[in-house]
């Protein structure tokens, strides 16, 4: 342990204790308060699991039919739910494709009922998977989250056939995607570098394959995903904008499973079982591409050119007692490139993550759910060229380690309390070098053992009380104190959290909420001529943290026993403290860039509306998104106002998917929004006598992103067939998927550049399309 570490861990005691200690005091007095308001009375308490693999099922309503009321399974499936005294009452226990059950208590004593939900074929009337359903998206003071489909994302059309979880997040309301074809997404007016990216807590840095055309996480080992772009509770805080929570699955506790799939260029493996039946379980989950392999036959002779990818998940979890579980995760995904030529042109790319999950589940009674982490995640990009004897390199490291304790707390049917502290201790590491090269005088690579390392951390306690005041009103009450904390600076804040619920009827409701979020880490981009790459860098006494407020107001309708679900919100964001490069300064040698960076603020506005079906033969979304999003600078753009890259007046996104019949489904999805904004030059000035300077003209700017390009759209189509097969006599289901991304070939622009005719001397625009139709296939199996 390095003695700057040490001394980052002393600073925590040292610089400013006394003001973030008043503040937790505060913070825990309030509890202790909520707490003793409560009577005794009556709690069921349990699980809530799949009845055939033994997994948690995330998010699973739990409905009593004598009050009204209900609950819902947090993310290891545990729920808890009080009720006042009495003779008895139902209970309904539903999830999403699964048969609902009934359970009749008797409201006398403390009870623990652990429940196995089992799915339902397609052929069950949908009533029954519908009996008893929570209308909980109009009950709770929940807004601005949206759980992905999992179940349906092997169907979707995808590129190249690879099935892709951040590719379905970019069909939402209020997500902009990036480059086409890429997994970056942008919500509501948000960098990417403003999306916190968890998989089982820790943090995923960079979630990209092959430059963003694939994510790094593999569908087949995941239990949940859940996108919060709005009303953050007080658990979350880091990044303004969005919240991509993904939780693994555990592996199944029941039978030896084993899951597979082939596809154009990769693919995967995913192994589960028990290893003590129904006490503990295993999941191993890989994906490899074998581009590199179908490539290397066609390279000139004397190029080599090499690109593989690949990721692991790993989870085991033990079932200690009925009161405590343990769960280990592990997760590593990896990019290899090398382009080499015989003229001497070289790119070496390398880069990946790492993380690792310890957590300890405890049930201190049928009110009281804790749960300890301790988190390690670990980024690392190394990226190098030789071009035109000059030599670039880059090198970004991060390594952190967290721990994080949280309480959940259900003193009655109409409070859920969550309370809890985190602490990170961030290791960030770079440098740069350019220099000229050839070989009779090669440049030395970085010695990356050698590179100096940053120390600095993050601490937060938070509270959060959901509260149902009345039949018709119900409020979600936060607080988030995060401090960060350097040797040379350390920042202390606030921030409030509150959403309320006004319930109309039973099936519909007013929502608002307001939030305030604080981000001590920014991403640079450095465009040096031969490397790209992106470098986080902390907060300093210069670069202030990231600050944001976000007021947002929603109305929410479920029809036909929420078969449907729609929902409209309103938003404004207001962000400070964004950083840009000054202009004409682009290459980041270390993490001290305060000199070339320039400060402003960013604003986005906007209206979505989602429209989603969740049961039937048919099921699917639309989603239309109507925004403005905005920067302004006081050192770019002459301090005038200018639009943000991703800016896109409108995007609307339609996704379904038909059953044709037990076999054979239809998907589709149709995407169409405003061209990006581009800075293109407004005029040009000859050089004297000509010359090849820049063909012999000054291009003459007068705005950022002044041009939008023309508007972008698609149809991508799936066909999928499934079957039960057998192999030496045992019985696997198989399903093939048959796609075409682009099925009508749309030339959409990338982007545009001018061009002089060397004999005319007149410029002319140039458009740049990237992707045409691309048909796929792949084959997956299970048994």
């Amino acid at each position: 342990m390095s003695p700057d570490f040490l001394q980052s861990l002393g600073v925590i005691f040292l610089k400013g204790t006394h003001q973030y200690i008043m503040r937790a005091a505060f913070l825990i007095s309030t509890l202790f308060v909520y707490i003793s308001l409560f009577s005794q009375n009556t709690t069921i308490s349990g699980y809530v699991k799949d009845a055939s693999s033994g997994e948690a099922l995330i998010g699973a309503t739990i409905y009593s039919t004598k009050m009204d009321r209900g609950t819902s399974t947090n993310n290891y499936g545990f729920y808890s739910l009080s009720l006042s005294e009495g003779d008895s009452s139902g209970l309904v226990f539903s999830y999403l494709g699964y048969a609902s059950q009934i359970k009749k208590v008797n409201l006398d004593e403390d009870i623990r009922l652990d429940v196995e939900l089992l799915l339902t074929a397609k052929s069950l009337d949908e009533v029954v998977v519908e009996a008893g359903r929570l209308n909980e998206n109009i009950r709770r003071p929940v807004m601005g989250v949206v759980d992905i489909p999992l179940d349906k994302l092997s169907e979707l059309p995808v590129i190249l056939g690879e099935t892709d979880v951040l590719k379905v997040v970019q069909l939402l309301p209020g997500v902009q995607r990036g480059n086409e074809g890429t997994t970056g997404f942008h919500v509501r007016g948000g960098n990417i570098d403003q999306n916190l990216v968890q998989l089982d807590e820790a943090t995923v840095y960079n979630p990209n394959h092959l430059f963003g055309l694939f994510s790094t996480f593999n569908s087949r080992a995941l239990n949940n995903v859940t996108l919060i772009k709005g009303g953050f509770p007080a658990d979350y805080g880091g990044r303004l904008s969005s919240i991509l929570d993904i939780t693994m699955k555990e592996g199944n506790n029941r039978r030896l499973r084993v899951h597979g799939g082939i596809g154009l260029i990769s693919s995967q493996l995913t192994v589960e079982g028990p290893i003590k039946k129904e006490i503990s379980s295993f999941i191993v989950s890989g994906r490899r591409t074998y581009m590199d392999w179908l490539v290397k036959p066609f390279l000139p002779k004397g190029n080599k050119s090499t690109y593989r990818f690949y990721d692991i998940n790993a989870k085991v979890n033990w079932k200690l007692s009925d009161s405590n579980r343990l769960f280990a995760s592990f997760f590593q995904g990896d990019d290899d490139a090398e382009y080499r030529e015989a003229q001497g042109i070289n790119y070496q790319i390398n880069f990946g993550n790492t993380t690792g999950t310890l957590r300890w589940n405890h049930i201190f009674s049928s009110k009281l759910f804790s749960n300890v982490s301790l988190i390690y995640n670990n980024y690392d990009q190394n990226i190098a060229a030789i071009q035109d004897n000059s030599f670039s390199q880059v090198f970004s490291g991060i390594n952190d380690w967290s721990v994080k304790g949280e309480f959940q707390y259900s003193p009655s049917i109409d409070h859920f309390i969550k309370f809890g502290i985190q602490y990170t201790n961030h290791e960030f590491s770079s440098s740069g070098t350019s220099a000229a090269s050839n070989v009779n005088d090669p440049s030395r690579p970085l010695d990356i053992q050698k590179i100096p390392s940053e120390y600095f951390s993050e601490l937060a306690l938070y509270l959060n009380d959901e509260i149902t005041i009345s039949e018709v009103f119900s409020v979600s009450l936060g607080v988030r104190a995060p401090w960060f904390i350097s040797r040379d600076v350390d920042y202390l804040d606030v921030e409030p959290r509150l959403t309320m619920n006004y319930k109309l009827d039973d099936e519909s409701s007013l929502k608002g909420s307001y939030t305030i979020m604080n981000q001590f880490l920014h991403l640079i981009p450095s465009s040096t001529a031969a490397v790209p790459t992106d470098i986080w860098i902390p907060s300093t006494a210069r670069t202030k943290p990231q600050f944001s407020q976000q007021w947002s107001l929603g109305y929410f309708r479920n029809i036909d026993r929420r078969r449907l679900e729609v929902s409209i919100e309103l938003y404004y964001k207001d962000m400070k403290n964004q950083a840009l490069f000054r202009e004409g300064n682009q290459l980041v040698e270390s993490l001290s860039v305060d000199s070339v960076l320039v400060y402003g603020q960013g604003w986005s506005y906007g209206a979505e509306l989602f429209i989603r079906k969740n049961t039937g033969r048919f099921t699917g979304w639309a989603s239309y998104t109507l925004s403005w999003s905005n920067q302004k600078f006081p050192d770019l753009n002459f301090g005038r106002e200018f639009p943000f890259r991703y800016d896109r007046r409108h995007n609307l996104a339609i996704v379904g998917s038909y059953d044709l019949d037990d076999r054979w489904s239809l998907s589709t999805i149709f995407t169409i929004t405003s061209g990006n904004v581009q800075t293109l030059p407004d005029g040009r000035i000859s050089v004297f006598q000509g010359g090849t300077l820049f063909e012999g003209n000054y291009q003459v700017y007068t705005g950022r992103n002044n041009f939008r390009l023309d508007p972008y759209h698609r149809l991508d189509v799936s066909l999928t067939h499934k079957r039960n097969s057998k192999l030496f006599g045992n019985t696997y289901e198989a399903e093939w998927v048959f796609g075409f991304y682009n099925i009508y070939s749309r030339q959409n622009p990338y982007f545009i550049y001018y061009r002089v005719d060397p004999i005319t001397n007149k410029p002319g625009a140039r458009q740049v399309s990237l992707l045409p139709i691309i048909p796929s296939f792949s084959y997956n199996f299970s048994f």
